[in-house]
């Protein structure tokens, strides 16, 4: 039986972990669009700051999902499967969907 401490705790890192999932997914979009551009459309002045902006905003998703995992015990590869989220188009927002209900089902958070 989990106390209203761990509870408050898990439902805490949820919320920071839904947060960087939607913007990493954001940003990984922003991404793609602009190598789109900057590849297969030709255009030459697209901004180089996007993917530091992502790089950064992943990396601290991996450190706020890994946080997560670590409070709900998750195994290696539910934790390894959620990390990868962020790094295909359009994951990110599946598997915080995913990973949402089963904590919430869970831990009655």
């Amino acid at each position: 039986m989990l106390s209203d401490a761990d509870r408050k705790k898990i439902s805490s890192a949820l919320l920071r972990y839904r947060v960087l999932a939607y913007a990493t997914g954001i940003w990984l979009l922003v991404l793609v669009g602009e190598m789109i551009a900057k590849y297969i459309i030709g255009i030459e002045n697209v901004p180089s700051w996007i993917a530091i902006v992502h790089g950064w905003v992943y990396a601290v998703y991996l450190v706020l999902t890994f946080d997560l995992s670590i409070k709900v015990r998750w195994p290696l590869s539910r934790t390894i499967g959620t990390l990868i989220a962020g790094t295909i188009p359009f994951l990110s927002f599946f598997v915080e969907h995913k990973r949402t209900k089963q904590v919430k089902a869970d831990f009655g958070v």
